[in-house]
């Protein structure tokens, strides 16, 4: 066991224009303010960092370092969720999810795959120049749009899209173990890679490849009525990354877990700010910590109800109560009586 580091804010959703979240200088500091220790970064947001810069450079990467320890934080690891969802990109999605990619390349799927390869190729190589040996990543999605399929899939559609993706993501996997550093998918609805067993299917075929991992967010399970504490004992050694994120699942007789098309305010299942959902982070927290769990907790806030600045200095707080300081003994040491391998005999009646 050893005690888990947090508490971590994923800034995806707090970067923006105005400050004190214009630059990675002033919202480090911010993040501290909020009782945060890490900071996890999304690389396709420029204000923040210069990914190819970073790739390249270390000692760019040093500066962003010291900048962030300056404010009081470090960085726990860098995210290319959005990169990595354009690895793979159905055509129905294909004008959705340009707005995603740099105007060079929208209306080009395939100069979009290849911009967003060679950036998640990039934050593979920048985490590692940061001394890092983990990153975030979504899979990107092929066979989504046919997941509750009419009429019914023709054979062998799902096991085409799999052998795809895999396709795809086995030389930047492969990259990955070369610097060091595993690409942790997050399981998650959108993605091809959404639950235990479509992360198996990627498995079978990158052939168990030790740099694929998962992020856990069981706030993603939860809308899905995915049992989250039996996930973690089933996959525990492909758990890589944490995001602590709550939600709540409450349906009725008009809508359930797809929602009715309507704004997350309204659904059966919405995202909550930590403590304010469903979420059992006591247990979840005690399975992480025993099973030795060597990452942080990272706080995405997503929540249909309350402002992300409070949500935020809530999380922080949250997380910090939920850690758990292993111990070093265990709690019925006192009575111990001392043994060697003659009394231990003796005790079984195997001497004499």
């Amino acid at each position: 066991m050893q005690t888990m580091k947090g508490p971590g804010l994923f800034l995806a959703q707090f970067v923006g224009s105005d400050a004190p979240f214009d630059s990675f200088e002033a919202i480090t500091r911010w993040a501290a303010g909020c009782g945060y220790l890490g900071v996890q970064l999304p690389t396709v947001e420029a204000r923040l960092m210069n990914l190819a810069k970073a790739a390249g450079s270390r000692d760019y990467c040093d500066t962003l370092r010291g900048t962030a320890a300056e404010a009081g934080v470090e960085i726990t690891e860098l995210s290319a969720h959005i990169q990595g969802q354009l690895v793979a990109v159905h055509p129905a999605y294909d004008l959705a999810f340009d707005g995603f990619a740099p105007e060079a390349v929208r209306g080009d799927p395939k100069a979009r795959q290849a911009w967003a390869v060679d950036q998640v190729r990039q934050t593979i190589d920048a985490s590692a120049n940061l001394g890092l040996d983990r990153m975030a990543a979504f899979s990107g999605a092929l066979a989504w749009p046919y997941f509750y399929p009419w009429p019914q899939r023709p054979a062998g559609l799902v096991e085409a899209a799999f052998d795809e993706l895999a396709a795809r993501w086995r030389p930047l996997l492969d990259h990955a173990a070369q610097r060091g550093v595993k690409i942790c998918f997050e399981i998650h609805p959108g993605e091809d890679l959404h639950d235990g067993v479509s992360f198996e299917m990627f498995l079978d075929r990158v052939e168990q490849h030790p740099a694929a991992m998962m992020l856990y967010d069981p706030s993603h399970y939860v809308l899905q009525q995915l049992d989250y504490l039996d996930h973690l004992d089933i996959y525990a050694e492909r758990i890589g990354m944490f995001h602590v994120k709550d939600a709540e699942f409450r349906p009725t007789g008009r809508q359930g877990v797809y929602g009715g098309f309507q704004p997350w305010v309204d659904r059966a299942g919405r995202f909550r700010s930590p403590g304010d959902g469903q979420v059992d982070f006591k247990a979840i927290f005690s399975k992480l910590t025993a099973m030795g769990f060597d990452g942080w907790a990272v706080v995405e806030w997503e929540c249909a109800l309350k402002h992300p600045e409070d949500g935020a200095r809530e999380g922080a707080q949250f997380v910090k109560d939920h850690i758990i300081r292993v111990t070093e003994q265990a709690f019925d040491n006192f009575a111990a009586t001392g043994s060697d391998a003659a009394a231990n005999r003796r005790m079984l009646g195997l001497e004499g």
